[in-house]
């Protein structure tokens, strides 16, 4: 998830698109809305007016974080977003996603936001991600407890807990046979689960919150001795499979690699796969409560 340190103009024009447009519907489309061009008569006009004025004021959440709150109705651009458009037209750090990768899960943050979303690590794409849920609650889980502070420092809007991996790159064939066992396929919690895939030192609330979607794009995986992407993928399936109900979106990242391949595959469910672009894999998990007896992956 770390940042890469060259210019990516198509990421760039993508980001300053979208946030441009988000300002356009937010902003000026109910100006425009030919539902709103109705006459006001000269007494309406003032409390017209005054019944049209915002202000919004941060203050800290529950979290830690920045929220914002307007006090009448939302028509003026949020503070966070604004931050976002001067951040991103005026950067040259750049993700590691590219802008078709990037494209397929805002699609479907267009359709579920504001909602849920967790995200496995923290970068400079991050006020991006939160920027696309905006009015949701999105949550990062990162390894580096200096890099959390890092960013912390230059958004300290964003809400983010430091993670510990116990796994490694060069264990991934072994977890992968352990995966098979019934104690990885069996439904249940990840925090109580006896699977030595399921990451279980998460906060509670990342346990009980229902994810509409969840992001695996840390931790590092790309050496034999880093913790690798094994247990995030694995448990962010069992989240999904967990919730009471409905589905959840899960997107995973650098798929070209073995470790994210072979594991999104096995434990994400090739038939759960919706689509592939570059190297993002987008899945959707449905819950297994309403039926005890559903597989672990579809059966052909």
């Amino acid at each position: 998830m770390r940042p890469k340190s060259h210019q990516n103009l198509n990421f760039k024009l993508l980001s300053l698109g979208f946030l441009v447009a988000f300002f356009f519907v937010l902003v000026l489309w109910p100006n425009y809305s030919p539902y709103n061009q109705q006459a006001i008569s000269p007494s309406s006009s003032s409390s017209k007016a005054s019944s049209s004025s915002l202000t919004f004021k941060t203050s800290n959440d529950d979290h830690g974080g920045e929220k914002e709150e307007c006090s009448l109705s939302c028509t003026k651009i949020p503070p966070s977003l604004a931050k976002a458009l001067i951040h991103y037209s005026t950067t040259t750090i750049t993700p590691q996603q590219t802008s078709k990768e990037i494209s397929v899960s805002e699609r479907v943050l267009e359709k579920k936001s504001p909602c849920n979303f967790l995200v496995f690590g923290l970068g400079h794409d991050s006020l991006m991600w939160s920027s696309l849920n905006h009015g949701g609650r999105t949550v990062f889980l990162e390894e580096d407890e200096a890099w959390i502070e890092q960013i912390r420092r230059q958004f300290p809007g964003l809400e983010s807990y430091h993670v510990t991996y116990a796994s490694k790159v060069n264990e991934a064939d072994n977890l992968m046979e352990v995966g098979k066992g019934p104690e990885c396929t069996a439904l249940g919690d990840p925090r109580y689960s006896m699977c030595q895939l399921a990451l279980k030192g998460l906060p509670s609330e990342i346990y009980e919150t229902k994810w509409d979607l969840i992001m695996v794009d840390a931790p590092t995986g790309y050496y034999e001795e880093a913790p690798g992407r094994m247990t995030a993928i694995y448990t962010a399936g069992m989240m999904a499979r967990n919730r009471e109900s409905g589905e959840t979106d899960v997107f995973v990242h650098d798929v070209n690699r073995e470790v994210e391949d072979k594991f999104s595959r096995a434990f994400l469910c090739d038939k759960y796969m919706k689509k592939q672009e570059g190297r993002l894999r987008h899945f959707t998990i449905p819950s297994h409560r309403d039926d005890l007896d559903k597989p672990f992956c579809p059966q052909d």
